[in-house]
């Protein structure tokens, strides 16, 4: 099951689950609008290339549209489609006052000088500029893209309309970045993780982890579960996968992996088959990379007791289901990976304030929302009888409800 269709899905069970009108779920599904537009920049050879870049703009009933834009082959209008509205939902179960969207461009950045990336951003943005905006819709950096990319973005938007900081967030600190964006969205997976094996009676210097991905995401969970005493015993990245069953030197790999563009190789750990990486022993499973990774070929096999969802849809419904007879408790990804939207919004704030908080703020204030979205599912759980995914969902998806009906809507 694609993405689309997965997200869809969920969707639809929240909706039954929480009553909603069949007007007003039709409503919340379709998006506000969709953006295609062609890119056609001169290569470094002076040959030109095309390139098609999308921006799905999903919801903006509880405030601006918010969303990363994705630089990546498989960029399609379904994929980014189901990633808006996943983005709605999550800023919602996070409280946070944005909608949801998502862009990309269907390129392989590995294959485009750093000029050339320079030069398609700037094509992109020139497209989309009078479509995204401080008030409107705000991206952010997701895969293949980063700060740099960021910051190519805001001074092009700032050509048309003058100096915005606050139209991108995950900018370069210099520029108006937030300390503690790059690592947020791991350590929101850490402060995500602790919450849930606290209902268990379980911390995390007493679990064993797995983490497939070990990019900006699952590098940072992985340090700061190495930090506080957790075992790290395997990890995978584009490289391939290695293992250690009494604990990777985290420290360690990091600098390997910087050094040497990635894990492999590493002398502190025997290789493994990237694809047998999801079914190693461990208490903790953390999908940190592609979605749709966990599915009913798989899921049978997995050993784990707990998934932490840091990737965007990791886990398809049918191996839901079957991992829900096995007893695994699931931590969906609109909860698990919403640190990163957080401090994206605190970096908002921050720029429409011009006022700049300090690092020990950042993160105090992502683990109170990290605790209270907790804490909320819970709530949801209790009141519909459903597990965490559908806590998850009827959470948000309510919430944007309530605000869409509050602002006028009618059947």
């Amino acid at each position: 099951m694609n993405a689309l269709a997965a997200t869809n899905r969920n969707f639809k069970l929240a909706s039954r689950l929480l009553g909603l009108d069949s007007k007003l779920e039709k409503s919340l599904l379709i998006p506000f609008r969709e953006i295609k537009v062609e890119c056609t920049i001169p290569k470094d050879d002076g040959t030109l290339v095309s390139y098609v870049g999308f921006r799905v703009q999903h919801d903006n009933a509880r405030g601006p549209m918010k969303g990363g834009i994705r630089y990546h082959p498989e960029v399609d209008p379904d994929e980014v489609n189901a990633l808006a509205q996943l983005m709605t939902w999550k800023s919602a179960v996070a409280n946070i006052p944005y909608g949801g969207a998502k862009g990309g461009i269907g390129c392989d950045p590995r294959e485009l000088s750093i000029s050339e990336l320079e030069r398609l951003t700037r094509v992109f943005t020139q497209k989309i500029h009078d479509l995204i905006g401080v008030n409107t819709d705000v991206p952010a950096p997701d895969m293949g893209t980063n700060p740099q990319t960021m910051a190519w973005i805001l001074d092009e938007y700032s050509k048309f309309h003058g100096y915005s900081p606050a139209v991108v967030t995950g900018k370069p600190v210099d520029l108006g970045g937030s300390l503690g964006r790059d690592a947020a969205t791991g350590r929101g997976a850490l402060f995500a993780t602790e919450a849930l094996l606290a209902e268990y009676g379980k911390k995390i210097s007493d679990q064993k982890f797995v983490i497939q991905g070990f990019g900006n995401v699952g590098s940072w969970a992985a340090q700061f579960i190495h930090e506080i005493g957790g075992k790290v015993v395997a990890v995978s990245d584009i490289s391939g996968a290695i293992k250690n069953r009494n604990g990777l030197d985290v420290p360690r790999l990091l600098k390997h992996a910087v050094e040497n563009k990635g894990i492999k190789g590493f002398d502190g750990a025997e290789p493994l088959d990237p694809k047998a990486l999801l079914l190693e022993d461990c208490d903790v499973l953390i999908p940190a990379a592609l979605g749709g990774v966990i599915n009913r070929e798989n899921a049978g096999e997995i050993k784990a007791n707990f998934i932490i969802e840091a990737a965007n849809h990791p886990t398809d419904p049918e191996a839901d289901e079957i991992l829900a007879k096995k007893g695994v408790v699931i931590l969906p990804d609109i909860y698990a990976n919403s640190g990163g939207v957080t401090v994206s919004y605190f970096e908002w704030v921050q720029n429409i304030q011009g006022f700049m908080w300090d690092e020990q703020k950042v993160n105090c204030e992502l683990k109170n929302y990290m605790i209270k979205g907790f804490q909320s599912i819970k709530e949801m759980c209790k009141t519909h009888n459903c597990d965490l995914r559908m806590g998850a969902f009827t959470l948000g998806v309510n919430r944007v409800a309530r605000a869409t009906v509050l602002r006028g809507w009618e059947a």
